[in-house]
């Protein structure tokens, strides 16, 4: 037998491992960061997987209903019928990619990139008795866009990043002549306000002109606490934008809903001009391009050559 027979190719490819949406229009903010990477990397294949159960239930359940589909042409296949990241990773690892770098969409590193970093924790646990039979020859996971904890990549230069990608958000407030306040996700059980909040601190030094205001849907800072500092500091007028990727269902309902909790509505109750903003922030290059940036790091820290 030849020993070129034995000879193994490295094949590489990127997941991008995104919380996800069920709104049509909002899946552009998803599309463009996956139309970015494959900008920076024409040669390597990226699949999307998406992190949230709940959200992959819906459109597994779309996926089955034909009358969806025909309803529905602008929808992508591999967004009809997209699976979780641990799917995505062995179909992949199937087809003979057995070098693979997973870019989370996640903006802070709190409960869903944590359990993705456990997923690829776990994957890479797997040992063979012959080491040519690994499954994965690398396998990594890159940084959500606020970054995370370690002294490799200091996460309070990626808040500066993002800080410097959302340039066109501090202008616009600035043409509004008003304070600008984000919507985050957050989560009821991880502590992940401490990252929201020094983006908000990075902001406010970075556009001294521009007040901004950060809180979230779950967990601390909530509404309570935005609208508290909005009284304090005397705001009459707000841009008010979505912390996240998409503009789903979070930014239509429970920011700029009609409903008489959503946080626009609030606002307005309390004699504040709201200026809403239905874009998801992966819709703006600038932003995008820290996924790419993101995914550049975890390759070349593991000496993967993305093409």
């Amino acid at each position: 037998m030849l020993a070129s027979e034995h000879r193994t190719v490295h094949k590489n490819a990127i997941v991008l491992a995104m919380f996800g949406t069920t709104v049509e229009t909002a899946l552009k903010g998803l599309l463009n960061v996956r139309e970015e990477i494959n900008r920076a990397y024409p040669q390597t294949p990226v699949k999307i997987a998406f992190t949230s159960n709940i959200i992959r239930k819906i459109w597994q359940k779309r996926a089955a209903d034909p009358m969806y589909a025909k309803a529905h042409p602008e929808v992508p296949y591999d967004i009809l019928h997209v699976q979780g990241p641990l799917a995505t990773i062995a179909n992949l690892q199937d087809q003979g990619f057995d070098t693979i770098v997973v870019q989370p969409t996640h903006v802070a590193p709190a409960e869903e990139y944590l359990d993705l970093c456990e997923y690829i924790r776990g994957l890479n646990s797997i040992k063979t008795i012959k080491a040519r039979f690994m499954p994965f020859h690398k396998l990594v996971v890159g940084r959500p866009a606020l970054g995370t904890f370690g002294p490799q990549h200091p996460y309070s230069e990626d808040i500066k990043a993002v800080v410097e990608a959302l340039e066109a958000d501090a202008e616009l407030a600035r043409r509004e002549k008003a304070a600008l306040v984000y919507m985050g996700h957050g989560n009821d059980f991880f502590p992940s306000g401490g990252s929201y909040l020094q983006f908000q601190a990075q902001m406010r030094k970075t556009y001294p002109d521009v007040l901004t205001f950060i809180g979230t849907v779950e967990g601390f800072p909530g509404l309570d606490d935005v609208m508290a500092q909005l009284k304090h500091a005397g705001i009459k007028r707000v841009v008010l934008k979505p912390m996240m990727v998409v503009a789903g269902d979070h930014a239509m309902n429970d920011m700029a809903g009609s409903e008489p909790d959503s946080w626009k509505s609030v606002m307005v109750k309390a004699g504040i001009q709201v200026v809403p903003v239905l874009h998801g922030l992966g819709e703006q290059d600038a932003f995008a391009r820290i996924y790419v940036d993101h995914a550049a790091d975890a390759a070349a820290d593991a000496g993967i050559t993305l093409r």
